[in-house]
C-alpha cells in the first residue's frame, strides 16, 4: 500500500528490524509484556522473531507467530523508540509475509465491514436492551464463553446501551458563504463507525461547519484497516484504491475521521493528503466556539490510537477544556490498553477482556458520571465490560459530549 507493502517484504522486514538497537525501553510502555512478562511478547521479542523470519533462520511455527499475532499495534513503543524504529510498517509487513491468523474469525469480520449488516445487528441489538433479552440471547450463542461470536454480541449489547441522551438534536449552523474562504473537509464515515459511532459523525459535522469549514461525507465502507493490520493484504489494498477513489470524487482539501483506529490506514492510502483526526482541526478554531457549562466530571479515556497515531490527545483536552465547569478525570497511560485493538477482542476475547479489567479498574476508583472514548471500537468494548460489572455509567465520544454543550452563534 504505497510503499507499506513492498515486492519483497524479507528485505523490507530485515531493514527496519535493523533499525531496532535492543535497548529495552518500549518494554515499560507494552501491554502484552505488562500482561504476561514475556520477552516474546515485547516489541523488541517480536522485532527479533521478525529478523529471523525474514532471514530464512526459523520456519514458521504456532508458537512462533502466536505473540505477533498477539500485538495490539498500539505503537506505544514507536512513541517512544530513541532509534525512531518503524515499528507499524514491520508488523504489517510481517504479518503481510505470514498472511492472516488461523484463528481470526473471517466471516465475522467481514459482516463487522458492511455497514449495511452493522445497522441491522445495531437495531437488534437495541431491541434486545429494551426488551430484556439480551442476555438469554449470549446462551443461544454456541461455544465457550470467550468465543469470538460471544464477544461480538458482548461488544453489540455493551453498545447499545451506550450514550448519554440518545438521539442527538443538534441546530444546523449556518454552511459557509461560497467563496468565503473557508476549507472543505471530507468526512470518512467507516464501516462500524457510520453505523454504532452516527451520533459523533453528527456532532463532528456540526461542530466543523460551525467553525467555518465546509464539510463534504464520503460513502460508508471499511477502510481497510482490520485487514492491513491482520495480514490480509490483497483485501486492505482494494479498500485503499477504494479510498483513493472516493477522495478523488471528494474535491476537498482535508480527509478527517471521528475514529483514530482509521487514521494509519487512510494516511497509508493517502500519503500526500492531510489526513486528520477531526478533534486537530477543531481545536485550531476551537475560539470560534463557544459552549454551555457542565458541572460534571468524566473520566477520559485516550484510545492508543489517538495518542500514538493521531497524536491528538492535546487537541482533544484543549477542546473539552473549553466547556466550562467540566471535570476531565484521564486515564493512565500506557502500558494500559484497553485491549480492543481492531480485530484483537474477536481474534483473542480472553486475554482483551483482561486488558480492558485495568482500565476498568481505574475508571472504578474515579466518581464520574460519564465516560469518554474517540474510538469506536474502544468504547464498545469498554461499554461491554462496564455492561458485566452492572455499572451504570455510561458511554459516548468526546465530540458528542462537544456537540451536546455547543451554544449556536
Amino acid at each position: 500500500m504505497n510503499g507499506m507493502l513492498l515486492e519483497n517484504p524479507q528485505a523490507r522486514i530485515a531493514v527496519l528490524a535493523d533499525q531496532c538497537v535492543q535497548c529495552g525501553l518500549c518494554l515499560p510502555v507494552c501491554p502484552t509484556y505488562a500482561l504476561d512478562g514475556n520477552e516474546a511478547e515485547s516489541p523488541r521479542g517480536r522485532i527479533a522473531i521478525a529478523a529471523a523470519l525474514a532471514r530464512g533462520q526459523v520456519s514458521v511455527t504456532p508458537e512462533l507467530r502466536e505473540p505477533l499475532d498477539h500485538c495490539l499495534g498500539c505503537l506505544s513503543c514507536e512513541r517512544v523508540c530513541p532509534a525512531g524504529v518503524q515499528y507499524e510498517a514491520l508488523l504489517v509487513q510481517t504479518r503481510g509475509l505470514l498472511g492472516p491468523a488461523p484463528q481470526r474469525p473471517a466471516a465475522l469480520l467481514e459482516a463487522v465491514k458492511q455497514p449495511r449488516l452493522n445497522r441491522w445487528l445495531a437495531r437488534l441489538a437495541r431491541l434486545a436492551r429494551w426488551t430484556g433479552a439480551a442476555g438469554w440471547a449470549g446462551s443461544l450463542v454456541p461455544g465457550r464463553k470467550y468465543a469470538p461470536w460471544r464477544a461480538a454480541l458482548a461488544l453489540l449489547r455493551g453498545g447499545a446501551g451506550a450514550g448519554v441522551q440518545g438521539k442527538l438534536k443538534l441546530p444546523r449552523p449556518s454552511p459557509p458563504l461560497p467563496g468565503g474562504g473557508g476549507s472543505t473537509v471530507a468526512l470518512f464515515p467507516g464501516c462500524v463507525a457510520s453505523v454504532q459511532d452516527a451520533e459523533a459523525e453528527r456532532a463532528v459535522e456540526v461542530l466543523l461547519i460551525a467553525a467555518g469549514y465546509r464539510v463534504v461525507r464520503l460513502p460508508a465502507f471499511c477502510c481497510g484497516a482490520l485487514d492491513l493490520h491482520d495480514g490480509a493484504s490483497r483485501a486492505a489494498e482494494t479498500a485503499s484504491a477504494r479510498v483513493r477513489q472516493a477522495w478523488s470524487d471528494a474535491q476537498a482539501d482535508y480527509l478527517v475521521t471521528v475514529s483514530p483506529g482509521c487514521l494509519s490506514t487512510l494516511r497509508f492510502a493517502l500519503p500526500d493528503v492531510r489526513v486528520e483526526d477531526a478533534c486537530r482541526l477543531l481545536a485550531e478554531r476551537a475560539d470560534a466556539l463557544s459552549f454551555r457549562p457542565l458541572p460534571a466530571r468524566f473520566a477520559l479515556h485516550v484510545p492508543c490510537t489517538q495518542a500514538n497515531v493521531a497524536r491528538s490527545d492535546g487537541a482533544l483536552l484543549t477542546l473539552l477544556q473549553h466547556i466550562p465547569q467540566l471535570d476531565v478525570q484521564r486515564l493512565p497511560t500506557p502500558p494500559y490498553c484497553c485491549g480492543a485493538a481492531g480485530s484483537h477482542v474477536l481474534q483473542f476475547p480472553e486475554r482483551a477482556a483482561q486488558l480492558r479489567e485495568n482500565v476498568l479498574s481505574h475508571i472504578e476508583t474515579l466518581d464520574v458520571q460519564g465516560l469518554l472514548s474517540s474510538n469506536i471500537g474502544c468504547r464498545m468494548h469498554l461499554a461491554a465490560g462496564l455492561d458485566e460489572h452492572a455499572s451504570t455509567v455510561p458511554t459516548l465520544h468526546p465530540l458528542t459530549l462537544l456537540a451536546q454543550q455547543w451554544i449556536p452563534s
